[in-house]
């Protein structure tokens, strides 16, 4: 084998970078669909932001009552939240944070973008500065139909 794929640059318990730039994460990998949570009545889903970096969010909305005829949809508060893990680790469908945001959302009646940003060393900073200020323009451009209408 090829020392430059096999041999180690840095090596930590959360992840390794490999001479060849290859980076395996050892922890912060594991995801969670988005969907409907019957626990805490909230909806989610998947949304692209910027194509061209790959940038997305996971938009969470509580359970909402039905709008009748001469009712208008319901404004709500945004949320838009930045996923932990040091901007190395994690992603807006990590397990830990969707169900944060699952059960956020639920009792603040309100509406939550969770941006699922560049990570580290792959996207050095500021790629993860630059995707935050992408979602927080998306996010106020009313882009996507649950922000326009809520």
């Amino acid at each position: 084998m090829d020392p430059a794929t096999t041999e180690l640059r840095f090596d930590t318990p959360l992840l390794r970078i490999y001479n060849d730039g290859r980076v395996e994460r050892l922890f912060g990998t594991e995801t969670t669909p988005a969907g409907f949570d019957g626990a805490t009545g909230v909806t989610s889903k998947d949304v692209v932001i910027d194509d061209a970096t790959g940038v997305s969010a996971r938009l969470y909305i509580p359970d909402l009552p039905a709008s009748g005829p001469g009712h208008h949809r319901k404004k709500l508060p945004i949320v838009v939240y930045f996923h932990g893990g040091g901007m190395v680790l994690d992603s807006a469908a990590s397990p830990t944070y969707h169900r944060y945001l699952n059960s956020l959302v639920s009792k603040a009646g309100a509406l939550a973008v969770s941006v699922n940003y560049r990570l580290a060393p792959e996207h050095p900073l500021p790629a993860a500065y630059d995707d935050a200020w992408a979602a927080l323009s998306w996010t106020a451009s009313a882009a996507d139909p649950w922000l326009s209408e809520h």
